[in-house]
């Protein structure tokens, strides 16, 4: 027994006026479209009469139209998530060959293009600026957008044994690896535990990335960046991920205020998520060659 076939599309009607034995109407219900078969006599369809074919016949016509332009609105204005998806952000790849890593830097959005400065140049472990009296923790490369107060920066420093006491990393715990490197990032001459209350760990968690442990955290230090912040509410709010290489632990972080958070939070942790330590090459100058060497 052949399969009946159903078009998409109603059949036209015949030159007598009526309609082939098993037809489609298509009628629309919301956004889904539904077949109707209708069976029909010699004279009538479905007992109606020649003024409701008449009907019928108007009727088809003008959901065909409809169907039409709905399939041209739908091309015009596609949905809300391949809108979505065609409004992806521009990252750029940022690799410093001296220390060896890369991450990956927004640039546009529907709502923000960024304006970076490079304020600090990839340098040498020796020669980076010290975030600390001790210059145990050192920032080597920086770059900040002044217009959205956005800093991405890549800091170098061996982990405080005040917090890390194994030299096993795969024992290392997320939070000890924070405290590790927050411990440090201090420009006052206070102590270790002075550093850590400067800072607030809101979230804490590592990741395994091919066989080599990331550490990610986020945080909030309880100062303004800017002189022109009046209000005590107003944090820098931070996202970083720590790896750990040849004894040092190379961390980006990346900033905003806190109140912005919630608009580019969110592309900072991209940038923090694609924070990579890469294989050396003829440029890459390990922070134990001449830690002390300034020029």
């Amino acid at each position: 027994m052949a399969k009946s076939i159903i078009s998409p599309f109603p059949p036209p009607l015949a030159a007598s006026g009526r309609l082939p034995g098993r037809d489609a109407v298509l009628f629309r219900s919301q956004d889904r479209v539904a077949m109707k078969r209708i069976k029909t006599g010699d004279n009538a369809v479905c007992g109606c009469t020649a003024s409701n074919r008449a009907e019928l016949n108007e009727f088809c016509r003008r959901d065909l139209f409809l169907f039409g332009v709905s399939s041209s609105l739908i091309m015009a204005f596609p949905p809300s998530g391949l809108c979505e998806e065609a409004d992806e952000v521009k990252m750029d790849s940022v690799v410093d060959e001296i220390n060896a890593y890369s991450y990956l830097c927004p640039m546009q959005s529907k709502q923000f293009k960024f304006k970076w400065v490079e304020s600090r140049k990839p340098e040498r472990y020796s020669s980076a600026a010290p975030l600390s009296p001790d210059a145990r923790l050192r920032i080597v490369s920086e770059r900040v957008d002044f217009i959205d107060n956005l800093i991405i920066s890549v800091t170098i420093g061996p982990p405080n044994s005040q917090f890390i006491k194994s030299k096993d990393k795969s024992t290392w715990g997320a939070k000890e690896v924070a405290d590790s490197v927050l411990s440090d990032k201090s420009a006052l001459r206070v102590t270790s535990s002075q550093r850590v209350a400067e800072s607030s760990i809101l979230d804490a968690h590592s990741s395994e990335v091919d066989g080599e442990p990331y550490w990610y955290y986020e945080y909030l230090v309880r100062k303004s960046p800017t002189k022109y912040a009046q209000e005590t509410n107003i944090y820098r709010h931070y996202v970083a991920s720590t790896a750990e290489r040849d004894g040092f632990l190379y961390t980006l972080n990346a900033s905003t205020l806190s109140k912005q958070w919630d608009k580019v939070g969110p592309l900072l942790q991209r940038t923090a998520s694609s924070f990579r330590l890469l294989p050396g090459t003829e440029n890459y100058v390990p922070p134990s060659k001449d830690p002390w060497r300034f020029w």
